[in-house]
């Protein structure tokens, strides 16, 4: 069976290193808010070319903790709107709803599964405060057209980089490419901790400052609180880990490239769409997304040929529970993209025989 990510494997191959870390927190006994939180910080900002990072504890609480923030320093308020992609994981959308704003849920393009920038302006109201944008699957968006719009309309541009750990638009990084930006450290992410994780980029200080009080019980001083604040911190073993793992991004990324390459290149079935890449987007294939009418059918097939495929996202957020009040809308683009997407297995270290197996595998579906 070829699994669709082998996340044992992959940290297998630091584990000297990975010990190592753990056993020097382990013995500093200092386990929150110390060291290698700060150098992981400064090492990460340093990755992304942006001025700071406070680390906290998912990505999730990295988006929420982005818009609460702005929320204290008077930027934003309850009942603001905030346009999103309607086909983004379900966390982007949270993290607005949580804050009392409103997600204004907007298509995106179906070559790319992006954001459509050309469909911002019709969604604008007096009440859209920001933009949130989704780096989906490892490809930026089209940064040009939002940074404009954002300075036309008077909107923060927030990145949803969660998926999007160095890649790049126009050469600058994911993470530097609007006022702020969230990413998740979940283990499955290219840049993964062996648990939870977050952390948000910007080149803003005082945004930066307030997340980290928000983050620490709205405490800048012990015992002493400035907001009603919550309890999300990096903890230094996992700050260690992504240190450790960090120094090792840009060569998973290259072997993740090839690997997309190759799937691009030798794929040749008329069933199966292959991914569109933007111009001046550097992708970094977090997830490989082929479309295929007949998914089911097609995912059958693969498992039975021993090779095991995953679905980001079979249910559009629109369609959850969670969000009743959304249920009777009409998106029609993302509802065909979540009825027909498909994640092919590709990783860091993934094996080419793996890759040259699952191509002729799919060539020969019909």
């Amino acid at each position: 069976m070829i699994s669709f990510l082998d996340l044992k494997a992959i940290n297998q191959q630091y584990r000297e290193e990975l010990i190592e870390a753990c056993t020097k927190v382990i013995d500093s006994g200092w386990y929150i808010q110390g060291q290698e939180c700060s150098l992981f910080e400064k090492e990460f900002s340093l990755y992304c070319g942006t001025e700071y990072t406070v680390g906290v504890a998912n990505g999730l609480d990295a988006l929420t903790l982005i818009i609460r923030a702005y929320k204290e320093m008077g930027i934003f308020n309850n009942g603001d709107e905030i346009i999103v992609p309607a086909n983004t994981y379900i966390a982007s959308i949270l993290a607005i709803s949580e804050n009392g704003l409103i997600p204004v849920l907007v298509e995106p393009d179906i070559n790319t599964y992006l954001l459509d920038e050309k469909r911002i302006e019709e969604s604008l109201t007096m009440k859209t405060k920001a933009i949130l944008v989704v780096h989906l699957y490892g490809q930026t968006c089209n940064m040009g057209a939002f940074n404009k719009l954002g300075k036309k309309y008077n909107l923060k541009i927030i990145e949803d980089s969660a998926q999007s750990h160095g890649a790049s638009f126009d050469d600058r990084k994911a993470g530097n490419l609007g006022d702020a930006s969230g990413f998740s450290f979940y283990p499955g992410k290219n840049l993964g901790a062996l648990g939870d994780g977050g952390a948000v980029t910007s080149n803003d200080k005082t945004l930066i400052d307030t997340i980290r009080i928000l983050g620490n019980y709205g405490s800048s001083k012990k015992y002493e609180n400035h907001y009603k604040g919550v309890n999300s911190r990096l903890d230094e073993i996992q700050a260690s880990m992504l240190r450790v793992k960090l120094r090792y991004l840009d060569d998973e990324i290259k072997h993740r490239r090839k690997i997309a390459e190759y799937y691009c290149l030798h794929i040749k079935n008329e069933h199966v769409v292959l991914p569109i890449i933007k111009d001046k987007s550097r992708h970094v294939w977090h997830l490989f997304v082929v479309s295929v009418k007949n998914r089911k059918e097609f995912q059958d097939y693969l498992l039975k040929h021993g090779i095991q495929t995953l679905i980001h996202y079979p249910i559009p957020p629109h369609k959850q529970n969670a969000y009743k009040d959304f249920n009777n809308l009409k998106f029609p683009i993302t509802e065909k993209i979540h009825n027909e997407i498909i994640s092919l297995p590709i990783s860091g270290i993934m094996d080419f025989n793996d890759v040259k197996h699952i191509v002729k595998i799919v060539n020969d579906f019909n």
